[in-house]
């Protein structure tokens, strides 16, 4: 096993195993995408890697950002070293990389843990996952490139009515639209997500990683693209009345009182 930070990396025959190591809930800042990164484009650099798993430990496979605390609450602060610009940029790394990524979502994957489950090739979930672009109810723009990658995993009416709303998406909606690939049981997500890694590590390596490169040409670079906007966007919303008042009624477990303000 290898340890990059908060995240684990096993192998199991050709496919490499990456664990998030936050329980309960995987709240992740900059250091935690950074690692996901890092290991990725570890695993990217070993020949006998074919495919990988991206699961996590806990409750949620990610929560997204921690707004009670520090990190949380700079997200979209100026200074770039505290804030989601030096996680976006980890991010954008994740869709540079070439092997391909199934990820087991044993719960829910919120704002941009949402995010962190799309820059996956498939999703395998179970009757405790859900998945929400909750980002409206905090009175922010989406980040994580989720405005560009969500459509074109489960089409733009789909992918509007979630990021207009920031409804949570149970596992048969998820699986109906497409945001999921198979749905099991919770027993079983790790050992089904490691089985299909396998079935793929069992094709041609070189060609498989060719096919993933047509496949996702340019979304990398179109990823990067939408994130600036997307990042100067939250750091416009975040100065507003109504991104307080969302911090405040997600806190609370309320509906916002939001005032256009």
């Amino acid at each position: 096993m290898t340890q990059f930070g908060d995240v684990q990396v096993q192998q199991l025959g050709h496919v490499g195993v990456l664990e998030l190591q936050r329980p309960p809930y995987n709240f992740f800042d900059a250091a935690l995408i950074g690692s996901v990164a890092d290991a990725l484009e570890y695993l990217d650099a070993a020949d006998d890697c074919r495919a990988v798993v991206l699961a996590a430990q806990g409750k949620a496979f990610c929560a997204g950002a921690d707004f009670q605390a520090a990190s949380g609450k700079a997200l979209f602060a100026d200074d770039p070293q505290r804030s989601a610009g030096d996680l976006y940029r980890h991010a954008v790394r994740l869709f540079r990389t070439r092997k391909p990524i199934v990820a087991a979502v044993q719960g829910p994957a919120v704002g941009g843990g949402l995010g962190l489950a799309l820059a996956a090739d498939f999703r395998i979930i179970c009757e405790h996952s859900r998945f929400a672009a909750n980002f409206v109810q905090l009175g922010v723009h989406a980040g994580f490139g989720i405005s560009h990658v969500l459509p074109r995993i489960v089409g733009a009416q789909n992918a509007s009515l979630m990021l207009y709303t920031g409804r949570r998406v149970g596992p048969e909606a998820a699986l109906a639209m497409g945001l999921a690939d198979s749905l099991t049981s919770a027993g079983r997500l790790r050992e089904e997500a490691v089985a299909l890694a396998a079935e793929i590590s069992q094709a041609a390596p070189l060609a498989v990683e060719s096919t993933r490169q047509t496949l996702r040409q340019g979304l990398a670079d179109a990823v990067e693209r939408q994130l600036e906007r997307e990042f100067a966007e939250q750091q416009r919303l975040a100065a507003t009345a109504d991104h307080a008042e969302g911090l405040i009624a997600v806190t609370e477990r309320r509906p916002g009182n939001f005032t256009r303000t």
